[in-house]
């Protein structure tokens, strides 16, 4: 399979219906994407897939055949991105877990709409779990992120 992640062609062979999470962690080592759930509903393997924001966990990799993937790695190599910014200056990092998921949701919503009200920050955010219940910095961070990005 041919897979265009971070703006890079990579051949991949592997099953067509493995899970683009198990194809960036297991095949190709890219482990800032997150395995969760298993089912789509935390958040933690959300990587863009034509800019949309997408749960890879479900997803088959023959889906993203053509389609261009941005992972955690790919958003900013040296964490420069407004977004990977905003949060330390947040305070949102604890445990970390779910930190790659939320910013790649974070930074699809500032990239389509770079001034959002407080109600789509909450709605682009919905059904992210954060085991640490930072919602409060994670919704400040993308505010900053907003006002300053």
């Amino acid at each position: 399979m041919r897979l265009d992640i971070n703006g890079k062609t990579i051949e991949a062979d592997v099953a067509p219906d493995m899970p683009l999470l198990w194809v960036l962690r297991d095949e190709l080592g890219m482990t800032g994407t997150k395995f969760g759930c298993g089912m789509a509903m935390c958040g933690a393997c959300t990587v863009h897939v034509d800019g949309e924001p997408t749960r890879s966990c479900v997803l088959p990799v023959s889906a993203v055949e053509g389609r261009k993937v941005t992972t955690i790695e790919g958003l900013s190599p040296n964490g420069e991105h407004p977004v990977q910014k905003a949060w330390v200056a947040e305070g949102v990092p604890q445990c970390g877990y779910c930190q790659s998921g939320q910013i790649m949701s974070a930074a699809a919503l500032l990239k389509k709409n770079p001034k959002p009200s407080s109600a789509q920050i909450v709605e682009a955010m919905d059904g992210h779990i954060c085991r640490c219940g930072t919602y409060r910095q994670i919704h400040a961070a993308v505010a900053r992120a907003a006002k300053e990005g």
